[in-house]
């Protein structure tokens, strides 16, 4: 799905190099001797607060490492007898979470010598390996912004019962770390890395003392970086919504640091905070997780839990996320999650997914309709087909995706990733009556490859027991004829603990799920299949699943009417069709 640029993508690009050589010559400029002074001591002589780390810790970490292996990012590389750091990486995503020190969060919660004694020894070597500067991932300013937060975090395991030339080692690193951070944090990418490289700058003057002076403008650049990434209704502008989590870990301890220092905890994170935890409470379905939209991977159930936890109104989730692009709609023990927005912006879609219209469907605890989500940076070669369209729960027509790959050498090193573009027309409306609610939706995708809209129209029923659904394929103005029919399929991805079989009748599946709810999935219009599929979001890599398809050739009008009917709670028996 890869594309040409057009003439507005090239300006951009231009700007956003642009932007860059601007950011790393400030950068250089304040990182050399003459001006390096400004940002305060390069020892950092004295912690004043030790902000709690709320990511949750796992002890058997240490066991893995007695045992010789070094399991970060979902990737695990065999250490025996070696430094860490002398291994060959293997993923960028292992490398960036070994230099980033998040990790040292385990070593603390074993509480034995070794694992002290160990995670002082990992510190101490990086701080004379990297005592002269240097580049590379190491140095990467998120990933100085992770490492500052977490040796900051755990600054007890690091400092306490350790030797006087070992403490100002690590002591001497800390405050060198703070000062580069200070003259880099411009450099980081555009987007969370960038957020979080404010984040751990204001983060690490506030805990260490002698920087207090630069409090007060890094204040003002992270409030304008949140203000500018967190939408009005708390999604972040990437429409991933697992960066919220990641995001609200980190701001959490921050505020604690501006309360422990009496200093007023600015306004704009209070709200940002509030916004944030709403649109998370939005986009959970029945099993507690987050729906897997637009880079949205692996769940990481106790750091949504420990987030939650700090919600003032649990029981609300917000009416609609009008600036996110999303929709819920939530009857008897049933919710869909509808994707109803375009890409996100240029600089900002790297992670993103050609899942227009697509939708997720939980029934009570149990998931039934999945997209594939996001693979782990272990199973990077996956990420291609998990964005596609064809990976989510909507209609792929032309076995194409509805959006366009950007493949750029220059926009890809900008952004971090190739990005996406289309569909520019997307339109959605909410209608109740009866006890139930409808979406009519529509994208434009397809338009300047077919010339044909795709329209969904999604109606829950007021018990949630029963979904229709019709996907109509026309042109933009009006009834047209192709050249030739055009294959379309409309997937409907099942989540791997569901089973799935062939009725009777050869136009319905049988749907089973977990906890032996029955549902049937029926259509018409198009021919049922039942197919393999992969779910790429798990913890353990890829895994096989299956799907539901519905497949047919248009000819550029053409509708497929399909319904999914749960059991009836009392009888047993199939909901009838109304």
């Amino acid at each position: 799905m890869a594309s040409r640029l057009k003439i507005s993508e090239r300006i951009r690009i231009t700007h956003l190099a642009a932007d860059r050589l601007r950011r790393e010559a400030i950068s250089s400029v304040l990182y050399s001797p003459p001006f390096r002074w400004q940002f305060g001591a390069t020892a950092a002589e004295q912690l004043l607060i030790v902000p709690q780390d709320l990511r949750t810790a796992d002890p058997s970490f240490w066991d893995e490492i007695e045992g010789g292996e070094f399991g970060l990012a979902g990737a695990v590389a065999h250490a025996d007898d070696m430094s860490p750091f002398d291994l060959v990486p293997p993923s960028e995503g292992w490398e960036r979470a070994l230099h980033g020190f998040a990790w040292l969060r385990h070593l603390d919660a074993v509480g034995r010598p070794e694992a002290r004694h160990m995670a002082q020894l990992l510190a101490a070597e990086w701080a004379m390996r990297h005592r002269g500067g240097g580049g590379g991932l190491a140095w990467e300013p998120h990933v100085t912004g992770r490492r500052l937060i977490s040796w900051i975090s755990h600054s007890s395991l690091l400092l306490e019962e350790i030797d006087a030339e070992t403490y100002g080692i690590i002591t001497e690193s800390l405050g060198l770390q703070l000062v580069r951070l200070s003259a880099n944090w411009r450099t980081s990418p555009s987007g969370y890395p960038r957020l979080l490289s404010l984040l751990a700058l204001l983060l690490a003057q506030l805990c260490i003392s002698g920087h207090e002076g630069q409090v007060g403008e890094t204040e003002k650049l992270f409030g304008e970086e949140l203000d500018r990434q967190i939408l009005p209704d708390g999604g972040h502008i990437s429409r991933n919504p697992g960066i919220l989590v990641e995001l609200i870990l980190d701001l959490l301890p921050l505020g604690q640091c501006f309360v422990a220092r009496s200093r007023r905890t600015p306004p704009a994170f209070a709200s940002a905070l509030k916004a944030m935890l709403g649109m998370l409470k939005y986009m959970r379905l029945g099993d507690g997780m987050l729906a897997r939209f637009n880079g949205m991977g692996v769940a990481s159930p106790a750091g949504l839990a420990t987030v939650l936890v700090y919600d003032d109104n649990p029981g609300a989730v917000p009416p609609s996320a009008p600036a996110s692009k999303y929709i819920r709609l939530e009857r008897g023990p049933s919710i869909l999650i509808l994707d109803a927005g375009p890409p996100p912006p240029l600089e900002s879609a790297a992670e993103a997914h050609a899942g227009c219209l697509s939708f997720e469907f939980s029934v009570g605890t149990s998931l039934m309709l999945v997209n594939g989500g996001a693979p782990s940076s272990a199973n990077a070669e996956w990420r291609a087909a998990a964005r596609a369209t064809a990976s989510h729960n909507t209609l792929c027509l032309g076995e194409k995706s509805s959006s366009k790959l950007i493949r750029h050498r220059t926009l890809e090193e900008l952004v971090g990733g190739p990005p996406i573009r289309f569909p520019d027309d997307v339109a959605a409306r909410i209608e109740a009556h009866d006890g139930a609610v409808e979406v009519a939706a529509r994208h434009d995708g397809y338009v300047r490859r077919f010339n044909l809209v795709h329209h969904r129209t999604l109606a829950l029923g007021a018990t949630g027991r029963r979904l229709l659904g019709i996907d109509r394929l026309a042109g933009r103005a009006g009834t047209i004829r192709l050249r030739r029919d055009v294959p379309f399929a409309i997937h409907f991805h099942l989540h791997p603990a569901v089973r799935c079989r062939r009725s009777d009748n050869p136009s319905v599946a049988v749907i089973e799920l977990p906890g032996g709810d029955t549902w049937w999935l029926s259509l018409e219009g198009a021919r049922l299949a039942i197919e393999e599929s992969t779910y790429f979001a798990d913890s353990a890599g890829p895994r096989r699943s299956l799907q539901i398809v519905a497949r047919g050739a248009t000819f550029g009008e053409t509708e497929v009417r399909w319904v999914l009917e749960g059991q009836d709670q009392t009888t047993g028996h199939r909901v009838p069709s109304v």
